[in-house]
């Protein structure tokens, strides 16, 4: 083999770099496939529950934590467990909320992170959690809020066996991830009022054409006209406790005699 067609040899006090460089290119390449994984349920039948696992999986993925939870909100503004990535974080999550205690409840009610927690050294703040937790065999907690702007609506738990933080890097990470389902949630909940308000919009301009359609029909049947027809029927519909589309609807297919609104 030539000279000019030998492959390049690494230099051993370069070999970490490089192992380094590779790694960091592949990690990056790997978390811009979970980003347009996750985003692209927004354009997909979406499946919220479906969606959070997937949150807390790739959390465990790519953060190199051990395991991962997500509490979401009700209507109440009472935490409730949505996903999680094993069954010790199914655990602990439930423990959190049977308790009152823990690091991601603290995360939603304040809206910060609180990262980095050695459970070991959290036995005053949270003394239940903490020792729930290192029994099951963790060392480190960590929880992001599911915040967009000033809205909460609920929280990220990372769970770590290894007596190791996250860097800031990590922590960054871990926050955009939250993000990601913070967007998602609240984008899936603007579709869902815009589909509502959509089929109300919809309903009311159906209602408004069975009832011009049942003024004309009244009038027809009478000496009255449509403005009269209107308020007769309006009337009706007060006194007997009946929507204004139903006695329309009576009133075209015949259920409520002419004579009989007249006569009211």
């Amino acid at each position: 083999m030539t000279e000019a067609t030998q492959t390049p040899r690494i230099e051993q006090s370069r070999l970490p770099t490089v192992i380094e460089r590779v790694f960091a290119m592949t990690r990056l390449g790997h978390l811009g496939e979970v980003f347009v994984e996750l985003a692209d349920t927004l354009v997909k039948d979406f499946d919220v529950v479906d969606f959070l696992h997937n949150v807390t999986v790739r959390s465990v993925e790519l953060l190199e934590v051990d395991a991962a939870g997500l509490m979401l909100a009700n209507q109440r503004g009472a935490l409730t467990i949505m996903a999680t990535s094993d069954d010790r974080a199914q655990t602990l999550e439930l423990f959190q909320l049977q308790h009152d205690q823990g690091p991601c409840l603290d995360s939603f009610s304040t809206g910060n992170a609180i990262v980095n927690i050695d459970l070991e050294c959290e036995q005053v703040k949270w003394p239940r959690f903490a020792a729930a937790a290192c029994a099951a065999g963790f060392s480190y907690s960590h929880a992001l809020p599911l915040r967009l702007r000033d809205e909460v609506i609920g929280a990220l738990n990372l769970f770590c066996t290894a007596r190791v933080p996250l860097t800031q890097a990590d922590i960054t990470l871990a926050q955009a991830l939250a993000d990601v389902a913070t967007i998602g949630l609240l984008q899936e909940r603007s579709v869902r009022e815009q589909s509502v308000l959509a089929e109300q919009l919809q309903s009311a301009l159906n209602s408004r054409v069975l009832i011009e359609q049942a003024k004309g029909v009244l009038a027809g049947r009478t000496s009255l006209d449509v403005t009269e027809a209107f308020r007769l029927m309006r009337s009706h519909a007060r006194t007997n406790g009946l929507g204004l589309s139903a006695v329309a609807a009576s009133v075209i297919n015949g259920t409520i005699d002419a004579q009989a609104l007249l006569n009211h």
